[in-house]
């Protein structure tokens, strides 16, 4: 039994397959569409979400599966003190695959030491989001036709973006990748991340704190939001969160095949005039998002 906690839980030959077996389905939809008939996906979510919860229940479905599950913590026996291993020792009988979202870095790998069925890591406090992760680099490979030679910038917040720390983990392994790190000094991202993915890997990159300076050496721009809830500071956040937002004036900076990417929710980094333009790619990031969604479940429960 396979379980998906960290991006790196995936070998190489295992992501090319996933990859590959979205496109499939992407292609083929008809043929997938029983693939998971009897089998129910839960769906434990302890702290909110729209676009991940949403996507798993969508792409179980069109699996031809059933979904059982919470969308918060407080509806659920947590509330009450459950233990994260008691919670998901019990849903365990109920369904053939758990995805979990959780506001505690390490409680979907303590779920795996504790779960009967595979566990998806659906997203764990500041730390990983594999599956995001899944869908941006299905998107980029769709749009970019690779998954090497590319020179990346990750704008906005670094420090507690886990989709941000997941792409450098997963993009890490590919052949001439550069990372251009876009922040303010308060929002810089993690030591360990620099130390142990980027330097451990020899992988050339720079930080800066202006947007406008380095767009137009950029093949992709991952936008992220700053984020309120892992601030603890509210003044904090206030003079944190319009420090950098991406508008058609910066657009035009960029060069003309860039590809800009978002895990959203967005709130005001991209201004909404940027979506009419060709280059912005976040919402076909979503529909890649459960078709990869549909391809790692498939695979996990050992169907395709």
């Amino acid at each position: 039994m396979k379980h998906l906690i960290d991006p790196m839980d995936l070998s190489l030959e295992e992501l090319d397959h996933i990859l590959n077996l979205a496109q499939d389905i992407i292609d083929h939809k008809e043929k997938y569409s029983e693939l998971c008939k009897g089998k129910k996906l839960a769906t434990l979510f302890f702290e909110p979400s729209t676009r991940t919860r949403l996507s798993f229940e969508a792409a179980m479905m069109e699996l031809g599966g059933n979904v059982l599950g919470f969308s918060s913590a407080s509806s659920s026996s947590s509330s009450k003190g459950e233990s994260v291993g008691d919670t998901v020792k019990v849903v365990s009988c109920y369904a053939d695959i758990i995805a979990m979202r959780h506001f505690k870095e390490g409680a979907p790998m303590l779920a795996s030491m504790k779960s009967d069925v595979p566990i998806i890591n659906a997203g764990d406090g500041g730390h990983n989001h594999p599956t995001q992760t899944l869908a941006d680099l299905l998107t980029i490979k769709r749009e970019k036709g690779r998954l090497d030679n590319l020179v990346i910038g990750f704008c906005g917040d670094l420090m507690f973006g886990r989709t941000v720390h997941s792409l450098i983990k997963a993009m890490s392994r590919y052949e001439n990748i550069s990372f251009v790190l876009i922040s303010p000094d308060e929002l810089k991202i993690p030591d360990y991340i620099r130390t142990e993915v980027i330097e451990k890997n020899n992988i050339p990159y720079k930080e800066v704190s202006s947007m406008e300076d380095v767009i137009g050496e950029l093949d992709i721009l991952y936008m992220t939001r700053v984020q309120k809830e892992r601030f603890f500071n509210e003044a904090d956040y206030i003079r944190l969160k319009d420090t950098y937002i991406l508008d058609n004036s910066k657009m035009a900076l960029a060069r003309p095949d860039m590809c800009v990417l978002h895990p959203l929710p967005r709130v005001n980094e991209i201004a909404v005039e940027v979506d009419d333009d060709p280059r912005a790619c976040y919402f076909r990031q979503v529909l890649n998002g459960k078709y990869v969604r549909m391809a790692l479940i498939a695979t996990l429960l050992g169907l395709a």
